[in-house]
């Protein structure tokens, strides 16, 4: 069970895994056969795209080695900064709520790995100043190219949420799992589209998982290429902290 050092927000809200529960795919509510039907057969399409997987294994390996002077300045910066590790490593769910451990620099005095999950908010106490700038130029996320080569994560797909958030969230929406019935991504349709960030409320969750559905609903490599081109454009906006 983590532990949290500093307590960020009152406001934040504080996640907790339920007792007993088990996010999974085939206990998700379903609105019609037909609608998941379709759902499952687009996610089977991007899940056996072996294109798509070759792009992800030369495309996060390719940007590891062009950004290895940049991982050892940000890993010099956040040692510096306060202690800790440099990396982070967050419980998160994966395809077919498989649960995998998410690399992120380390942007927060806290290490909240499992159990409660509280969101960061503005002006958190937790986050550092080094943390600060990573998390509002989504440096922070730049080890999960790792996880992508590793075939945990793609680099276009549904963002995962920490597994209590996901937990809590699940009892809320008609299929919201079935975001996991593909890989989770580094970027995706939800992020693009202006639903990244913390979440108050479950209006922008309703949104962002309407997103992600309707990404697994028409996959293709041609709609990938089109969350890459517009990824760069919403990496700085009134959510990146």
């Amino acid at each position: 069970m983590a532990t949290t050092e500093t307590l960020g927000s009152p406001l934040a809200p504080i996640f907790a895994p339920s007792v007993g529960s088990s996010a999974k795919l085939s206990a998700a509510p379903r609105r019609s056969a037909g609608t998941y039907d379709l759902l499952l057969r687009s996610a089977d399409q991007a899940n056996s795209s072996l294109l798509k997987r070759v792009l992800d294994i030369f495309g996060s390996l390719a940007l590891l080695l062009f950004l290895l002077p940049t991982f050892a300045l940000i890993a010099i910066a956040i040692k510096l900064d306060s202690p800790g590790p440099v990396f982070f490593r967050q419980e998160r769910y994966g395809r077919g709520c498989k649960i995998f451990r998410m690399f992120k620099f380390r942007s927060m005095v806290c290490m909240e790995s499992t159990g409660a999950f509280v969101q960061a908010s503005q002006d958190d106490c937790r986050i550092t100043r080094v943390g600060r700038f990573l998390r509002a130029t989504s440096l922070d996320e730049l080890p999960q190219l790792i996880n992508v080569l590793r075939g945990e994560m793609s680099v276009v797909g549904p963002r995962p949420h920490a597994v209590a958030m996901d937990d809590y969230f699940a009892a809320s929406f008609p299929n919201y799992m079935s975001r996991y019935l593909v890989r989770p991504g580094l970027t995706g349709l939800a992020q693009i589209s202006g639903y990244r960030g913390p979440t108050v409320g479950l209006e922008p969750i309703r949104r962002r998982v309407k997103c992600d559905l309707a990404y697994i609903r028409r996959w293709s490599l041609l709609s990938d290429m089109k969350v890459l081109v517009r990824t760069p454009l919403s990496l700085f906006g009134p959510n990146a902290f």
